[in-house]
This record gives C-alpha cells, structure tokens and sequence, in this order.
C-alpha cells in the first residue's frame, strides 16, 4: 500500500462515496475506484460492502481508518518538521474550538501567534461540546482542541491537557435599565426575565437552567444553538443572556450592558491534544498558549 491509496481510502470514508471523494480530491472517479480496489487486493480484504451507491465500512475497514490517519499524520508531521528547520516559513494550524472559548482566549492566542508567525495558516474548526473537540482529534481532523468544562468534569480520556484559564459567568443585555443595579447579579433579582440560553448540555444552559429556578416568573425566550446569534439578540431586546465572562469585552464594544452572575459555577478552559510529538506549528502555539 502507500500513502496516496490511504489517502483515497480516508476521503472515502468521510465523503460516503467515491463519487463525492473523487470531486473532494480533484481527481477522476475511476482513479479512486481503481486505488481502492488495489488496496484491497493487497490487504486481501474487502474494505466496503456496496450497497447500491452507498459504501458502508466492512470489519475490515473500520480497523484501517485509525491507523491509515496515523500514517498519514505521520507524514505531514515529517514534512512540516523539515520545512521548519529555517522556521516556521509556512503551513497550517488547525485547532477545534468551542463557540465562546473561539472568542475568549483564543482571538488573543491567534493574535500572538499569528503576530510571531505570519506565514502559517490558521483554520479554526467549530466543536459544540468537549466531546465533539475530543472526537475531532481522535480522528485527526484538527491538531489542537480548546475545550471548556466544569472543574470536576472528567478529563477527555487519551487526550493532554493544559490548563489555560477559569472563566466565571455574567448577564448581557440591551442597556442598564434592562438588568439590576447590583453587581453581581444574584439570580433571585432576575425574577420575571425572558432569557436567551444555550443549547443543551453547554455551561451556559446549566447556569441558565440555575437561574430560572431561582428566578420567579423567569423563562426561556430563546434556546439558541448558534452561539455567535446571542449578542445580536441581546441588542435586539429579545432577553437577557447568560453567557461565560468571555463575551464580556466583545457585548461591551458593541453597546451591551454586562454584569457578572453571582453563581458558584465556573468554566475550566483547557488546550488539548493527542499524546505524542505535535507538528512544529502546533507546538509553538502550545508554548505560547501555556505562556501566556
């Protein structure tokens, strides 16, 4: 086997098809058809069963997928550790990210590293919880995860971790008169607000989920799972958002009210990444992220 049949192989396996693989490679249908066919043959193993136009992995090619993104990794690693032996003169950084950890800390990391390395291309893939960022680096898709969890939550298993920052939570809204005057909000001073809160399963929703409990009269105006809508409806005046302390200086610069939330829940933020040696790129982002 080699490396260009692994490959074909991958796009397979993440398109659905070869049809839609061959149009991701830029490369005619039948030269898929035929690399695959040969990597069977030398494996002595079907890697699909055919079902029509569909392609559904066989046992034997779920145990390739794994070590096919190894070898593959492997050798981009190879390559972007030879490119930056003069430094880093190129390539790319993909890091996974959750919605408000992508606003705060990361916009700063991205500031300085990309300060220090302009040259190399930074791709910033969207992870709803630690559990989507985890399966992202499992799989191989990004290098770099930037997760955010409660304190006691149980570390994403074969992953290091590196702690970069606790966030605490606070309340966004239209203007002053919208939140009470005390600072911070105690939830029970929230009696009979409409809320804007996360989906499911995010820190926001279970300080939210808190908040209307202890809130007489509270409710959930808007469950938003798309994470960059909450400011916008906040200055529209749909409601009062609870979010994490990371929003705080972008909803100030675009007009909102801020206060912190008196609540005893925070968020552990943490860079994550597979055991082992990282590309030269992702390792100076890791040096400089623990830094800072």
């Amino acid at each position: 086997m080699d490396a260009r049949q692994l490959k074909y192989f991958l796009a397979v396996v993440d398109a659905g098809s070869v049809h839609r693989a061959a149009e991701q490679l830029f490369v005619a249908q039948p030269s898929v058809s035929q690399s695959l066919r040969t990597l069977e043959r030398d494996l002595g193993s079907l890697l699909f069963h055919r079902t029509g136009r569909r392609l559904v992995l066989t046992a034997a090619g779920h145990a390739l997928v794994a070590p096919a993104r190894e070898v593959l990794r492997g050798l981009e690693l190879a390559r972007a550790t030879v490119e930056a032996v003069d430094g880093l003169l190129g390539g790319e950084l993909v890091i996974a990210s959750m919605p408000s950890q992508s606003v705060s800390p990361l916009t700063d990391l991205i500031a300085a590293f990309a300060a220090a390395n302009p040259l190399v291309r930074i791709s910033v893939r969207a992870a709803s919880t630690p559990a989507d960022v985890g399966k992202m680096l499992t799989t191989g898709d990004v290098e770099l995860g930037v997760v955010a969890a409660s304190p006691t939550a149980a570390e994403l298993p074969g992953l290091e971790a590196s702690h970069l920052e606790t966030q605490r939570f606070a309340l966004l809204a239209r203007d002053e008169a919208a939140l009470p005057a005390t600072d911070p909000v105690r939830p029970a001073e929230l009696a009979g607000a409409a809320l804007i809160v996360g989906q499911q399963g995010t820190g926001m929703r279970r300080v939210a989920d808190a908040v209307l409990r202890e809130a007489p009269g509270s409710r959930f105006a808007v469950e938003v799972e798309h994470r960059e809508a909450v400011l916008p409806l906040v200055l529209a005046g749909v409601g009062i958002a609870v979010v994490s302390d990371s929003w705080r200086a972008l909803a100030k610069a675009a007009g909102a009210s801020v206060r912190a939330l008196d609540c005893p829940d925070s968020l552990a933020v943490s860079l994550v990444h597979r055991p082992g040696r990282l590309s030269p790129a992702a390792a100076a982002f890791l040096d400089l992220a623990v830094a800072a």
